[in-house]
């Protein structure tokens, strides 16, 4: 005669009150062009014409906003270089610098993912 076994369902995921860790860290370097723009910014500091072109499809008006953001959130430094004519430069924080080893990980991932 079989013996009776006892099926279990998986435990439903613990329920957050508040944005979770990893929310958390995706508002931050999440956004679009965010990553990237850390990760061109990481050799040294771009003029914003010269970081606008690295990241190819980004318009002029996103890169900006971007920049805005960031710099808002700690991760990167604008410094005006020259007033006539405006001349911007940015660079990466400490802060800033402390997501490239995640953003090197998902590139690496996306490498081996073949995505």
């Amino acid at each position: 005669m079989p013996v009776d076994t006892v099926v279990t369902s998986p435990q439903p995921a613990k329920t957050c009150t508040e944005p979770c860790p990893i929310e958390r860290g995706m508002r931050l370097i999440g956004g679009k062009w965010k990553g990237s723009i850390l990760w061109h910014l990481k050799d040294g500091p771009l003029r914003f014409n010269e970081l606008a072109r690295q990241l190819g499809g980004a318009s002029k008006k996103m890169v900006d906003q971007r920049l805005k953001e960031m710099e808002a959130q700690g991760l990167v430094i604008r410094e005006v270089i020259t007033t006539r004519p405006i001349a911007v430069s940015y660079s990466i924080t400490d802060f800033g610098r402390s997501a490239l080893c995640i953003l090197e990980q998902l590139r690496d991932w996306t490498d081996r993912q073949q995505i």
